[in-house]
């Protein structure tokens, strides 16, 4: 198939009209400034902004403030997306694009890597071409895994995928196939092959210095990747054999064993993640042929897996993890000094993220934030410690009155105490309140303590948010994570559903005015929590859902073996019980959907299906659907439309006053 790379012609991106939106949706719907990057020498900066709509813009500006931003590349986002850059040299950045389109007759999304100089010239695509001859489609156009790929300023180690090649005709074929790594020159596109490619291989992780020392492969069986296990293998300096480091051994999503994160090269240490009493810690394994295993850091009752790394060689400066907030603890000791500064400095935004650096770490880039600011990025100089302002994160919401976010913890029906954030509308009181429990997506995943688009603008338009971590969700061990939010739903749902009744039994909520609103799963359980307590929840609004485990494991078995399906999503019986579509003439309170429809993280049938069954059961149910736009939904305009079609739709449901303006 021909492949078409971007137009990137500097354009004005077009918009939808905004039918009488909200000025509230039209500000929490716009999207929030995608990527900060600066140049190794600390001279220029790399924004890519949001366009109206679905676009992005990559612009660059002289860090000096000598002269304004200048477009290089820009994206419609109908075709495709810009989600990052970074500058391999001094004049030229290197960008991921994410596209979809038909292969082989399906709807798939892959990603390229594109390659271009600061002022906007010589595109190229930096990810490697397939042929006529290849017997296959990479969908992934490989990652950079290290910045100085030791060829000069102008390359870049990739890891890529090789594809083997047809043999019709000729004396000799490529037959290589699997993961390698290539240093690859950014101007010329020059490749040269630095890890051959295995066909077990998953992953390679450098120290930062453009050698490779841990690869990491997976066992595979005749259905693809299966297995559940990681082997981790490692080089001593200067030399080419890899030596056993550990095994990861994956019981349904619990793991167990070491897993390796990044590499010291000055102390000759892997870092890497492993459990401590059911819970993840920090630990360092030397790679001098010692072995030797130490525990660097972990905190009881939270699992610790976050490295803060810097710069361009990712220097491992501290570790991060979460109580009720972020926190972290920081190595450098100098790094040390500046955070403790920084939290005098900002006082308002004590959630501090070190994005980027130059070569010498003379110039950070910075990101913060906190519950009532979307956040702004910053550059301090340490040479003149100076911290200016580079751009707030989300411009359409300055001088909006956000509310606090509040930790709390509800006791769940078998007397587990539940942990979950409590957002307020700014000014309340907290008492007899329209409320919304808004579980988070994944499962597999958490909310923490900060800015939440979503929660924020349901909170300014005066109702009561809460957001809990129910059983299920990663960052409080393995007991919490348990079998799956999916295999184990009862457990997940009935903590979910437990939020709404505390909230109703500590008067924040009326009982009449009470709804729930998810995403992903969270819209999973949103509707299945209509099956388990039809009476609770007075509307349910779920974005993107899966709506029927059955169905969702059948679209999953290319992808795991058949344990690893049964560990996540259980057997028949999980799904006739656990998938809301099979029990529709459950339903009591009103369901708004919206999905769209070329989603490839959860297919938009799961929406269909569910709204058809609604339907014929005679139950009150909408489908909004968004053609062209995938899970995320990345459209400012679309996500305002979405935002003020809720609102309106539970002011009805809830027999509210008129929305706010």
């Amino acid at each position: 198939m021909q492949l078409k790379y971007f137009g990137f012609l500097i354009m004005a991106a077009s918009a939808m009209p905004a039918h009488g939106q909200s000025q509230a949706a039209k500000a929490f719907g716009a999207r929030a400034l995608i990527d900060v990057s600066i140049s190794p020498d600390g001279k220029s900066i790399a924004l890519v902004e949001p366009l109206a709509g679905r676009g992005s813009v990559v612009s660059v500006a002289p860090v000096d403030g000598s002269a304004a931003p200048k477009p290089a590349l820009l994206s419609d986002g109908k075709e495709d997306r810009l989600f990052n850059c970074a500058w391999p040299g001094n004049a030229r950045l290197a960008c991921n694009a994410y596209m979809i389109s038909a292969i082989y007759g399906e709807k798939m999304g892959w990603t390229r890597m594109l390659a271009v100089n600061s002022d906007g010239s010589d595109l190229k695509v930096l990810s490697a071409r397939g042929n006529d001859e290849a017997l296959g489609f990479v969908l992934g156009g490989g990652n950079i895994i290290d910045w100085l790929g030791k060829d000069g300023a102008d390359s870049v180690l990739m890891d890529r995928y090789y594809v083997a090649e047809k043999s019709t005709g000729r004396m000799i074929s490529n037959q290589r196939e699997g993961l390698g790594v290539d240093r690859v020159n950014i101007r010329t596109l020059a490749r040269t092959m630095v890890e051959p490619p295995r066909g077990d291989a998953v992953s390679y992780i450098t120290d930062g210095h453009g050698n490779v020392r841990i690869m990491v492969t997976r066992p595979r069986t005749n259905l693809g990747y299966g297995g559940h296990r990681y082997n981790y293998f490692y080089r001593k300096k200067g030399e080419r054999e890899w030596l056993p480091l550990s095994t990861q051994s994956v019981s349904g999503i619990v793991a167990t064993g070491f897993e390796a994160y990044a590499v010291d090269p000055d102390l000759d240490v892997v870092y890497g993640g492993d459990t401590v009493d059911g819970r993840n810690g920090i630990y360092t394994i030397s790679l001098d042929g010692s072995m030797k295993k130490e525990l660097l850091f972990e905190r009881p009752g939270v699992d610790v897996n976050d490295l803060i790394r810097i710069g361009r060689h990712r220097r491992v400066v501290g570790v991060s993890w979460v109580t009720d907030r972020r926190q972290s603890v920081m190595f450098d000791p100098e790094l040390k000094k500046f955070a403790a500064a920084l939290g005098k400095v900002l006082p308002n935004a004590p959630l501090v993220t070190f994005v980027d650096a130059s070569e010498d770490e003379s110039k950070l880039v910075l990101l913060a934030t906190s519950d009532v600011d979307p956040g702004r990025y910053y550059l301090f100089d340490k040479q003149t410690r100076k911290l200016a302002e580079i751009a707030p994160v989300q411009e359409a919401l300055n001088g909006t009155l956000l509310s606090e976010v509040k930790s709390v913890a509800y006791p769940a029906s078998d007397g587990k105490m539940i942990p979950a954030y409590l957002t307020l509308p700014a000014g309340s009181d907290g008492k007899g309140l329209p409320a919304i429990v808004m579980p988070h997506g994944g499962p597999w995943a958490r909310d923490e303590w900060g800015f939440d688009w979503l929660a924020q603008f349901f909170a300014h338009q005066g109702y009561a948010v809460l957001q809990p971590n129910f059983r299920g969700s990663t960052g409080f061990g393995a007991e919490w994570l348990g079998g799956s939010g999916f295999k184990s739903w009862q457990q997940s749902v009935g903590d979910i559903d437990d939020a709404g009744q505390w909230l109703v039994s500590q008067g924040i909520a009326v009982p009449s005015q009470l709804a729930i609103v998810g995403w992903s799963y969270g819209g999973y359980a949103a509707l299945q929590s209509a099956v388990v307590d039809p009476q609770l929840y007075k509307a349910i609004v779920a974005i993107a859902p899966v709506t029927d485990i059955g169905d969702l494991q059948t679209e999953a078995k290319g992808d795991y073996s058949p344990a690893t399906l049964e560990a996540l999503f259980g057997d028949s019986t999980v799904a006739q019980a656990g998938s809301p579509a099979r029990h529709a003439d459950a339903f009591v309170a009103p369901v708004l959907m919206f999905h769209g429809d070329i989603d490839q993280n959860v297919s938009v049938a799961q929406s269909r299906l569910m709204a058809s069954r609604l339907r014929g059961k005679g139950k009150s149910v909408e489908l909004v659907e968004y053609k062209g736009l995938d899970h995320q939904l990345v459209d400012g305009e679309v996500r305002s439309q979405m935002l003020d079609r809720a609102d309106r739709f539970l002011h009805d449901a809830l027999r509210l006053p008129a929305a706010k303006p």
